[in-house]
């Protein structure tokens, strides 16, 4: 499958913004939520569809229609951030969700939490984090995902390493990884750099 780094304009001038240390939490949500919609645009450019016959006011026509039905999956908590954007675009999405912590004792991620629409076997499944790190929640989550039926996934971030990614093409090649800018790397503590901090942290006004 593919990676894409989708270097658009507007995403990094709205990235630029949200990476401003003195950006506040209502601009910082705003931006996210504007760049998940930018998002969803480049995201469902390859989606399967299928012909459909019609009748318009003036004449019969062949439409298109989407084959699969569509769930997007955030993983909790910074992914929500970009679940509104996303429905803004794709209004009839279900939504699951996933939440992934690491073991104290092991430095793994588990699962926490999860909850999917029934129709998670037959849709196009689109996993939403804004940050891709080490890769391993990502991952995990994918994995998990993965074990409940879905074959076609597709992971979108808005900020990745390069670590991350190689992880994710490792790990899951069948899965379609869409990147709004690609980093520089991690630091010894794991966070990317320049990066924008503690993404849920920032969206939520937490410390």
């Amino acid at each position: 499958m593919a990676t894409i780094i989708l270097n658009h304009p507007l995403i990094d001038h709205k990235l630029t913004i949200m990476r401003n240390k003195e950006t506040g939490t209502k601009e910082f949500r705003q931006n996210l939520d504007e760049i998940a919609m930018l998002m969803a645009y480049e995201v469902t450019k390859s989606l399967p569809l299928q012909n459909i016959e019609i009748e318009t006011p003036i004449c019969s026509m062949t439409g298109k229609k989407l084959v699969r039905p569509i769930v997007l999956v955030p993983i909790l908590r910074a992914g929500l951030g970009l679940v509104d954007g996303f429905k803004t675009m794709i209004p009839t999405a279900k939504v699951g969700h996933i939440g992934m912590s690491r073991n104290e004792e092991t430095l793994q991620p588990e699962e926490y939490y999860a909850k999917f629409p029934s129709c998670l076997k037959e849709a196009d499944v689109i996993v939403l984090d804004p940050m891709l790190a080490t890769g391993g929640s990502a991952c995990a989550a994918i994995t998990n995902i993965k074990k409940r039926g879905a074959k076609n996934i597709k992971f979108a971030c808005l900020v990745a390493a390069p670590e991350g990614i190689q992880v994710i093409e490792t790990e899951h090649p069948d899965v379609d990884l869409i990147v709004g800018a690609l980093d520089e790397k991690l630091n010894d503590k794991g966070y990317i750099v320049p990066g924008l901090g503690d993404a849920g942290d920032r969206l939520f006004g937490t410390d």
